[in-house]
């Protein structure tokens, strides 16, 4: 058994709630820009002061309405200013905030609303607030209905016109440390969604150590963050509290769609976002190059940052010859990149999924570092994270100060600390065996270095046992494998098989780019070319850096490559983008099965 600890950074409050922040940064900051708002296609600033104005007068809205301390408000809506403004108007009237994904089915949202209580619920637009009209029969504790999209944030400030601010500070002081700031419901990838309870404690010492051991990242006045993963999210609402505990300024955007241009006019200094997004970036502007007929340069350069990253963790550095290399990239390429990303930015955080070795350097190496973390939403998002000043790549890093990763002796990652959930929602089972011996058991088997960097190797209930006998990782090769611009994604199967195969879907855009590349025909799909000679033998390659990683006995023999996508509407995958592999493997046990057909 190992462990590793940090000594804590910041002290919690004892009697302080999420709500002092605001009034913190109106007080020491009143005309600091701590949020960006979309008006008319256009970034406006608002400032501290403004903003707890606002919150203030929704706040006065729900407490008008009837919402008391404790009681449950839920939150179903895209990233927008609202959702912050919502989420902290809620914690101002005593309330809980409990978030749902825009893109809950009713049943979700029925199961999600049912078990909290929810008294309340906020919605963003016309098709939330039918998804919620259609099951509020079986809703009996839901009272109220406002929508964001039908003026709901005015109508709850007309609402409260009469409610003096000191009644709002009161209410707002009633919550303390330990009492709960939000009910956060799992993707639940192998069953119904359980509700983690997160205190204020648990964002406190999340946030506050976070901010503190990136202090440079957090530079208020002069450094941004663009949030674009979903608020319903965990890893969303540490941005969100951590830009307003720091404070700098936060942007939202709800659709990824033109990411692009909102990197480009809100110019952030800090980005976090999910190795997809990254894969994404590196992949488009490798395809672009490619396009251009500078594919082999873009490829050098390539090679060129990766190599100047690794060699930046040498005791010697990078040689002179590689410097100038570098030198010369950066003003062919490196810079175009940085610029895509916005052009001020040198860091990111990555977390949700490996980002693995090459992309990590290769990031570093043209100036825009992106530091990979790990957690949980029961570990109130990032429980461990590379440092700024002591990066490791390949590892999620050390873990927050003031808290303890523990690897067990069958080798599941074990966490204790300030920021850990206190159980879930009315599952007293479920929380006593996740809590087991004062430990949060993750279900994540990983290692610790002697610098107390984690790394991460797959997950205890998903690990693959063939009729060999060998045990298998499914993360490691498919996160590999799907780090090819053309897959989309890729699940590892071969429980009680004579060997690991894989099901593969395509990216549907780079499948479109790489058919007009390759003279296919127009409009060809995956269905049309899952048997071509030429698309097998690209991804075959895919597979084999996939392969790269694993031994012999746990590579992927053969592969068969679907027709369709992996989708939430379908039911594989959850709203954080994480599979379930129970359902793909019955809705595609046929494709299975032909893969061990002779």
């Amino acid at each position: 058994m190992r462990e590793f600890s940090l000594p804590a950074l910041y002290e919690v409050p004892a009697d302080g709630n999420l709500t002092d922040l605001i009034r913190r940064n109106a007080a020491q900051h009143p005309d600091v820009a701590v949020l960006g708002r979309k008006v008319a296609g256009e970034w406006t600033d608002v400032t501290a002061i403004q903003f707890l104005a606002e919150v203030r007068a929704v706040a006065k809205g729900l407490i008008a309405t009837g919402i008391r301390p404790g009681d449950r408000v839920a939150l179903m809506s895209r990233t927008r200013f609202e959702w912050v403004l919502l989420d902290f108007a809620i914690w101002s009237a005593g309330a809980v905030t409990v978030p749902v994904y825009e893109t809950s089915s009713a049943e979700q949202v029925q199961w999600i609303l049912g078990d909290s209580g929810a008294v309340a619920v906020i919605v963003e637009n016309d098709a939330h607030g039918a998804a919620v009209d259609s099951v509020r029969h079986s809703l009996p504790d839901l009272r109220d209905v406002w929508e964001i999209d039908r003026d709901g944030v005015r109508e709850l400030t007309e609402a409260g016109a009469d409610v003096p601010d000191s009644v709002v500070d009161e209410r707002a002081a009633t919550a303390k440390a330990d009492d709960p700031a939000t009910i956060v419901y799992t993707s639940g990838t192998t069953g119904r969604p359980k509700g983690c309870v997160l205190t204020h404690r648990s964002f406190f010492a999340e946030c506050g150590n976070a901010v503190e051991r990136l202090k440079p990242l957090f530079r208020t006045g002069e450094c941004s963050v663009l949030l674009f993963l979903p608020a319903a999210h965990v890893f969303g609402r540490l941005v969100e509290v951590a830009a307003v505990m720091a404070p700098i300024k936060l942007g939202c955007v709800p659709d990824i769609k033109n990411l692009p241009e909102e990197l480009a006019s809100f110019r952030p200094t800090l980005i976090l976002g999910v190795p997809r997004v990254f894969e994404k970036v590196y992949n488009s502007a490798r395809a672009t190059a490619q396009a251009a007929g500078k594919g082999r340069i873009f490829d050098r350069a390539a090679r060129t940052a990766i190599a100047f990253s690794k060699a930046l963790s040498t005791s010697r550095g990078p040689s002179l010859g590689l410097r100038v290399r570098h030198w010369v990239f950066d003003r062919l390429v490196y810079g175009k990149l940085r610029a895509v990303l916005g052009g001020r930015g040198e860091y990111a955080i990555s977390g949700g999924a490996p980002l693995g070795e090459r992309l990590g350097h290769f990031f570093r190496g043209i100036g825009f570092t992106v530091l990979e973390g790990y957690g949980l939403t029961e570990s109130c998002a990032a429980t461990a994270f590379n440092p700024w000043d002591r990066q490791k790549i390949g590892t999620v890093g050390q873990p927050l100060p003031g808290s303890v990763i523990r690897i067990a002796d069958d080798g599941e990652v074990l966490l204790h600390g300030e920021h850990l959930f206190t159980g879930y929602w009315n599952n007293e089972a479920a929380t006593a065996e996740a809590l087991a011996d004062g430990w949060f058991h993750t279900g994540d088997i990983g290692t610790l270095d002697e610098d107390g960097y984690l790394t991460i190797t797959g997950r205890k209930k998903e690990i693959l046992v063939t009729a060999g006998g060998k045990n298998v990782a499914p993360a490691v090769i498919e996160d590999r494998i799907r780090a090819h611009a053309l897959i989309s994604e890729c699940m590892v199967v071969g429980d009680g098989r004579p060997f690991v195969g894989a099901l593969i879907t395509l990216d549907e855009e780079f499948l479109a780019r790489w058919a007009r590349d390759h003279n296919k025909p127009t409009g060809a799909t995956a269905a049309t070319l899952r048997l071509d000679p030429e698309l097998l033998a690209e991804v075959q390659r895919a597979v084999d850096e996939g392969n790269a990683a694993v031994s012999k006995a746990e590579s992927v023999r053969k592969f068969r490559i679907l027709t369709t996508q992996f989708t939430e509407d379908a039911g594989h995958i959850t709203p954080s983008m994480k599979l379930k592999r129970n359902a793909v493997a019955k809705d595609f046990a046929d494709e299975i099965e032909a893969i061990y057909q002779r």
